[in-house]
């Protein structure tokens, strides 16, 4: 049964969340229990193959979220707003969320960052009934602008920043935020200070739930082990594996055997000849 914001802003334990894509992403996510899935804009990096989040575009996630939702039709279900779709005004990401609302069943959008501009879009969302999920810290949408994928909030003025954004989103009508990699003792002062919770990513164990990306904790990409994340599988290696496995007994003729094979008559077999 899908919980309810309220149920899941007031939950006694950690907020699981993970990412999912697709079909097959969603209902494993939904069976393993999972309290919200995120379709994030990470599916570029992990499923179409790009060098970064900013080439995927509003169609790339509605078509993702929908397969998500068709798999996990009872899990409380986050997309991301692309890169370029909030960021130029409050008309046209209301629009846009609003698509992504309707053509996903979503039940919320995730925006990067905290400033003015980006403040007045999440209260202008909320107010109108659109939940939002924030994001500070380093976020891989304008990762460029800030000196690359590295750890902010480390020195004074970068971690008031953070502080301020996370409290801004807040007072904005978020009601959730990501923090991504920062120090986890700034991320458990975020969470302490917060009546909405907190859902870290690379930001220690002091926050209100986590966050992975799928991919890293399954060990989809052999080879990519990665700080923020733990791997819990070796599903890269498995797959390859069972590809070659596969491969080398069609090469044998040890695949198909006569129990993947259908069989006719003789008699109807005789008349073709």
């Amino acid at each position: 049964m899908k919980r309810s914001l309220p149920e899941l802003q007031h939950s006694a334990l950690p907020l699981v969340m993970v990412t999912a894509y697709d079909y097959p992403g969603g209902r494993h996510a939904e069976a393993a229990g999972v309290d919200l899935i995120l379709v994030g804009d990470s599916l570029g990096n992990v499923v179409l193959g790009y060098d970064s989040t900013a080439p995927v575009t509003l169609a790339d996630m509605i078509h993702h979220a929908r397969a998500v939702r068709r798999g996990a039709p009872d899990t409380f279900m986050v997309v991301d707003l692309p890169f370029g779709t909030y960021h130029t005004g409050v008309q046209d990401a209301m629009r846009n969320a609003v698509r992504v609302i309707q053509e996903t069943g979503a039940d919320a959008i995730k925006m990067e960052g905290a400033s003015p501009e980006i403040l007045s879009v999440v209260q202008t969302l909320t107010r109108n009934g659109i939940p939002v999920m924030g994001h500070v810290g380093l976020m891989p949408q304008t990762a460029t602008a800030q000196g690359g994928l590295k750890v902010q909030g480390k020195d004074d003025a970068s971690a008031r920043a953070t502080l301020e954004g996370a409290h801004g989103l807040e007072a904005a009508g978020a009601f959730a935020l990501v923090l991504e990699v920062i120090p986890a003792r700034l991320a458990r002062l975020i969470s302490e200070r917060l009546t909405i919770p907190t859902i870290g990513i690379g930001a220690g164990v002091g926050c209100d739930g986590q966050v992975l990306v799928t991919h890293d904790l399954l060990g989809v990409y052999e080879g990519e082990e990665k700080k923020i994340a733990k791997r819990y599988a070796e599903v890269g290696q498995i797959s390859r594996e069972a590809i070659a496995r596969y491969a080398a007994e069609v090469r044998a003729r040890e695949f198909p055997t006569r129990d993947n094979s259908f069989v006719m008559k003789d008699e109807v077999l005789d008349k073709l000849y």
